[in-house]
């Protein structure tokens, strides 16, 4: 089994972008930057963010010293909204295991409802100021 939660690589590159832009507190970073730091590919990267300025996530400044910056503070922008964002609603009735055959009850019991009400809440709760300042004490980034 690969995972229990199932994130595309945009949804990923999107969350983490966000939270390293957030870390940087107010300054504009570029693509690149973003890029080196996740290991990523500039060209999909690149994709992620024109996304994510779309929804207004992030703003793009053009220019030399040009780059991206928060279009909305971190503090009100939720994990929940950028994972949707990418994969579509969550639905808390979801089974993690994304079987079909369990329609009588789960052989889990409720331990995977339980996780996915978890996830779910956290996703909920946290925003990318909480999130950046996790990375940001486990990275240096400042």
């Amino acid at each position: 089994m690969s995972g229990l939660l199932k994130f595309s690589e945009a949804a990923v590159l999107a969350l983490h972008a966000l939270v390293y832009i957030a870390a940087k507190e107010g300054e504009t970073v570029t693509n690149t930057e973003i890029a080196e730091f996740l290991h990523a590919s500039e060209n999909h990267l690149s994709k992620v963010l024109q996304r994510l300025s779309k929804a207004g996530f992030v703003t793009s400044v053009r220019g030399p010293k040009g780059g991206f910056a928060l279009g909305r503070n971190g503090g009100s922008i939720k994990l929940r909204e950028i994972y949707e964002l990418f994969e579509g609603p969550m639905n808390p009735n979801a089974c993690l295991l994304q079987t079909p055959v369990c329609t009588e009850g789960c052989v889990f019991g409720g331990l995977l409802a339980n996780m996915n009400t978890l996830f779910i809440d956290f996703m909920t709760r946290t925003t990318i100021n909480d999130a950046s300042r996790t990375i940001g004490k486990e990275t240096g980034v400042k």
